[in-house]
């Protein structure tokens, strides 16, 4: 289906293997007049390898207010624009969701496609509770406010899921465990990709495991929530 004049898609893209970009993903992307990307470089690599050469504009943390009113001011003038990021599905610890916001309060039309997202695919391979789950995206990055936002997380019963950088895995494992207890979880790591990994067990056991090595790779994190007593 062509993509209309005047709105604003928002189009996931692939977190690991190729084979993850959807055939309606694939057509909006064709018919856009304008791809708003976080990185040019890395999303023009991407449009070559799907076979697409499209005009593209760098939307990003610091340029987003500027770049928002110059993409949304062209959707007025009728053109249609797709928001991508460098892998997964927009708005998800990106600043997608500022234009979202944008677009709602100046009615423009918003067309959000489904697709690739790390975080569902890890939670459903944990083997943790999947009926009610509370993503957290990325927690500080340093201990005393970690702890202090784990604080407030820790009467949830709720499946937990982190996005963490592989820098500072083990650090935040440790305030994890400290705060919440020794959880039954789950560090799913490069997900899609060829050395896709999952380390299952309680979190001591997830630390025991990563020892001193260095953990390469885009992390998400699985923790139990409270037991229920």
């Amino acid at each position: 289906m062509a993509a209309d004049s005047g709105k604003l898609y928002l189009v996931p893209t692939p977190i690991g293997n190729m084979g993850d970009i959807t055939q309606r993903a694939l057509e909006t992307l064709r018919e856009v007049d304008l791809v708003a990307c976080e990185d040019t470089r890395h999303s023009g690599m991407l449009l070559k390898r799907l076979g697409l050469k499209k005009k593209l504009v760098s939307y990003h943390d610091f340029n987003e207010a500027r770049r928002a009113d110059q993409l949304l001011a062209k959707i007025r003038e009728g053109m249609s624009v797709a928001v991508i990021t460098d892998a997964g599905s927009p708005g998800i610890s990106d600043p997608a969701y500022r234009i979202v916001q944008a677009a709602i309060a100046g009615n423009i039309d918003i067309v959000p496609l489904p697709g690739a997202t790390a975080i569902i695919p890890a939670l459903t391979a944990s083997g943790q509770p999947t009926d009610r789950f509370f993503f957290e995206g990325f927690l500080p990055h340093k201990s005393a406010a970690r702890k202090k936002r784990l604080e407030r997380l820790k009467e949830l019963e709720h499946t937990l899921v982190f996005y963490e950088s592989p820098h500072r895995v083990q650090k935040s494992l440790g305030d994890i465990l400290e705060v919440l207890g020794d959880r039954r979880a789950c560090l799913a790591r490069e997900i899609s990709k060829q050395y896709e990994q999952f380390l299952r067990g309680r979190i001591s056991d997830i630390q025991n495991a990563i020892g001193d090595k260095s953990v390469k790779g885009e992390i998400v994190l699985v923790i139990g929530g409270k037991e229920q007593t």
